[in-house]
């Protein structure tokens, strides 16, 4: 539920405390299960203590790439399958928007890396003056580009009034102690110019319902939207949604509000969320039991 103006954000020491009240947990990965070179072993450890307890864990992340992709990524930093039940991502929600434009030809703007996005679909890519809708996946290249690199490209697919699929809501996300920016952060520039975006990941409702559908089937029962929480390090996108869907937030402070929240002491955390446009139910400065 949303909070009131009158209602703090509860500093939670660790999960524990609260762990008895939730049956679902929708868990963000990046900011808060890895950093993008390595697992923090102390949510690797809560995750999986979750499930000992019976709460089931989906995973969901704004990754726009296929389930499978990021489950052999965190094989890769060592994180159990012990530690979630299903992941959802982006990417599977947006694979779904691009069927339904099956045969259409699509320009994609992102790096070669996200290619495994549009496996298998009727998704042929063309030009961008002859597209006729756009598939942002991220920038071409994240370390160096900005959204301003693509003005001209971006005020091109505006004056064609081309619909952008945006397969990853994030504006910036934290890649082993550096800010980069994510496909949001283009798809956020070109509505400013008039552009008209879907968006398939968080904080939208869609990657919200499918995870909420594949949870429920493997529990073989309904969940009660009180008995679930989301955790994540993004206001934006993991705690609106959480809001939205109406769930229990759960903000992890070490993520990309890192500079603004974990130095700060509690009283100053509390005028911080009382100036964003969603507050968590609880903050925790990183993940833990």
């Amino acid at each position: 539920m949303p909070l009131t103006d009158a209602e703090p954000v509860a500093a939670l020491p660790g999960f524990s405390e609260i762990a008895d009240r939730f049956d679902l947990c929708f868990c963000d990965v990046w900011g808060v299960v890895h950093n993008g070179v390595a697992a923090f072993p102390d949510a690797v450890d809560a995750l999986v203590r979750m499930r000992e307890r019976g709460t089931s864990v989906v995973l969901m992340t704004n990754a726009p790439r296929p389930r499978d992709l990021i489950a052999r990524q965190l094989d890769g930093f060592g994180v159990p399958r012990a530690a979630w039940d299903a992941i959802v991502t982006s990417g599977d929600v947006c694979r779904s928007l691009i069927e339904a434009r099956a045969g259409q030809p699509m320009f994609r703007l992102g790096p070669d890396r996200d290619l495994p996005l549009i496996a298998g679909l009727d998704a042929p890519e063309t030009r961008a003056d002859e597209a006729s809708y756009v598939l942002c996946t991220g920038l071409f290249d994240d370390e160096t580009d900005t959204p301003a690199t693509y003005a001209d490209l971006l005020e091109g697919f505006a004056a064609r009034r081309l619909t952008m699929i945006c397969a990853n809501p994030d504006l910036v996300v934290e890649r082993g102690g550096q800010i980069v920016p994510c496909a949001g952060s283009v798809a956020l520039a070109y509505e400013e110019i008039g552009g008209s975006v879907i968006y398939a990941g968080k904080p939208h409702r869609p990657i919200y319902e499918m995870a909420l559908a594949i949870a429920e089937e493997k529990r073989g029962s309904a969940v009660a939207r009180d008995r679930i929480c989301a955790i994540g390090d993004a206001i934006r996108t993991d705690i609106a949604g959480a809001v939205g869907f109406g769930a229990s937030g759960i903000m992890v402070l070490a993520g990309i509000h890192a500079q603004d929240l974990m130095q700060a002491s509690w009283e100053e955390r509390h005028g911080w969320f009382g100036r964003q446009t969603h507050r968590p139910d609880y903050a925790i400065p990183h993940l833990v039991w």
